[in-house]
């Protein structure tokens, strides 16, 4: 079992809007900790993981790429750290380069949602195609979040097909199946042979995490299905048990079962290889 989507996060790390809706979403007294050594018992179980950095300015996300990269060179065969660079910056894809060159890092992580930009902007290409030439994947946040600030207009799915037509080569995933847009990923998933999704953070929500899955088999992507936990807000145990128990909504009920077959492709997975980071 492999953790595809996980954060390296301390309370230093956050501030601004983030902050301030995180505080009203679960009271005052959140504390978003993911330390070096809370990551590394976290992941015990797995085979390994993605580590993901973040740069959001707009909105007081900040988890730097040196940090993480620090962390992952402690163990490179299992740890796998994703560069993030917000694309407001002054050439981020030179930002990219040295974080990939120098930090060692695998991958590159994206939050419109986040970051306050739309992944159309033309701006944003030159990002998309030092992501390309270096074969990096691209995990994409596209879709809602508690901040009050974040664009949703800039977060659908949707967006994503464009680009995966104009970089074909190009392997990205959209993180949490794209909530609540997932019959839009699933869409977008099936139609372009690079593109992939997690089931991140479903777990607060059976009825949404059974829906998403059934749909996903009916579609044909099961192969394309990622294991992840979003880490620290969720754990592998929960993520497991959600998986294990997602027919429970359906029990006494006509409507379809997610087929054991799908859970076990989805922990069984080489994550790993099927994003070209080994």
């Amino acid at each position: 079992m492999f953790d595809c989507h996980t954060h390296l996060v301390e309370r230093r790390h956050l501030s601004g809007p983030f902050l301030a809706d995180a505080k009203k979403a679960w009271g005052d007294d959140f504390n978003l900790s993911s330390t070096p050594l809370e990551h590394r018992k976290a992941i015990e179980g797995c085979t390994g993981a993605i580590v993901l950095a973040l740069d959001a300015p707009a909105v007081g996300f900040q988890v730097p790429n040196e940090w993480v990269a620090q962390y992952t060179a402690e163990n490179p065969t299992r740890l796998f750290g994703f560069a993030s660079v917000d694309p407001n910056r002054e050439r981020p894809e030179r930002i990219l380069e040295q974080a990939i060159r120098e930090l060692k890092l695998k991958g590159l992580k994206l939050a419109p949602i986040y970051q306050n930009f739309h992944p159309l902007d033309n701006g944003c290409y030159p990002l998309y195609s030092k992501a390309q030439e270096l074969k990096l994947p691209i995990m994409w946040h596209q879709g809602t979040s508690f901040v009050h600030k974040g664009p949703l207009e800039k977060s659908r799915p949707v967006y994503l097909d464009p680009l995966a037509r104009a970089f074909p080569d190009l392997k990205m995933i959209i993180a949490h199946m794209g909530h609540p847009w997932i019959g839009e990923t699933i869409s977008v998933v099936r139609k372009n042979p690079n593109v992939y999704t997690d089931i991140s953070a479903l777990a607060s929500r059976p009825w949404q995490m059974y829906n998403a899955l059934v749909e996903a088999v009916e579609y044909g992507i099961e192969d394309k299905l990622l294991f992840g936990t979003d880490f620290p807000f969720f754990t592998v145990r929960r993520m497991v048990e959600a998986l294990e128990n997602v027919n429970a909504v359906a029990e006494g009920t006509n409507l379809p079962r997610v087929p054991d077959r799908t859970i076990r492709k989805l922990l069984d997975k080489n994550t790993p290889e099927l994003l070209g980071l080994v």
